[in-house]
């Protein structure tokens, strides 16, 4: 981990279709403290973690060459740890299963090191070892301190990163109010909630927002009124990305959505990996880490 609170991430294996999901996730993970990026393999960075294509037995033998080099801990993805004892995480990936995966692997250290056979082998107190070297390493030497000198001023704890994304959630189901404010809150972003169109409408005009999640169907004017009048709003139209949150599915009703100009359309019940998706692909920050 670096001075800003970063854990880099070694990616090993995976399809292109699993890279895009894991490059969103990554944009995200870098909003949190701490945060997660993914390695670049040119970088002189180490690896604070690795994570593994479980079911890939070529992504395996390469974890084991690069791990037998420098210990980290892993996460696999995957249908079973592979006899290894290291955590795994099934598919399909589901990116707030996975940071929690990361942050319980941090947590418990390095796990034991793999022989070729995928079990833990007799270089484990090697890898050990490296760890141990690569923590203390960093560390400089306590400066010696003069008899009844007053001790050094301890040095503050890394700030949060600070977000300035401010996200709109309108629907008058308590449930989804709360389901969206479950997926966005650990990342930071700056949440409101309306209930009505009217009150959305009003929120917009006061507030800038870079992300509007709209229901369709609302007390009093519907979602594609307040679509309208939300683009209405020449900054809007530039700054301000609607996504329609709706359990309509029909093509008549994707229709009048981009009729009404919004830039996204997603179906209730809300599938977690296309959230993730969208919110990636609209707010600035995410889409230049991604």
């Amino acid at each position: 981990m670096d001075a800003d609170n970063n854990y880099c991430v070694d990616v090993i294996g995976f399809n292109p279709t699993e890279r895009l999901l894991l490059s969103s996730i990554f944009g995200l993970a870098a909003r949190r403290s701490p945060s997660f990026v993914q390695r670049d393999p040119g970088a002189p960075k180490p690896v604070d973690l690795y994570l593994v294509d479980g079911d890939d037995p070529v992504a395996m033998n390469e974890f084991q060459a690069v791990r037998s080099r420098f210990a980290a801990p892993a996460v696999l993805v995957g249908a079973s740890n592979q006899g290894t004892g290291l955590p795994v995480t099934p598919r399909p990936i589901q990116w707030a299963r996975l940071l929690q995966c990361f942050d319980d692997a941090l947590q418990a250290g390095v796990q034991p090191a793999l022989g070729r056979s995928g079990a833990p082998g007799a270089a484990a107190g090697e890898y050990e070892k490296t760890m141990v070297l690569r923590r203390t390493s960093t560390k400089p030497p306590a400066p010696k301190v003069a008899p009844k000198a007053a001790p050094a001023p301890a040095r503050p704890a890394p700030r949060p990163k600070q977000i300035s994304d401010a996200v709109l959630v309108v629907d008058d189901n308590a449930t989804v109010r709360k389901f969206m404010e479950s997926k966005l809150a650990p990342f930071g972003f700056s949440a409101d909630f309306a209930e009505t169109g009217e009150q959305a409408v009003g929120m917009t005009g006061t507030k800038e927002y870079t992300c509007v999640f709209l229901d369709v169907v609302l007390p009093g004017i519907d979602g594609y009124q307040v679509c309208k009048l939300i683009k209405a709003n020449k900054q809007a139209v530039r700054k301000t990305a609607v996504v329609m949150l709706t359990g309509r599915t029909s093509p008549f009703d994707k229709l009048r959505g981009s009729l009404a100009g919004c830039d996204e359309y997603l179906t209730k019940p809300v599938d977690e990996n296309r959230l993730l998706e969208v919110v990636a692909k609209f707010l600035p920050g995410i889409r230049a880490a991604a």
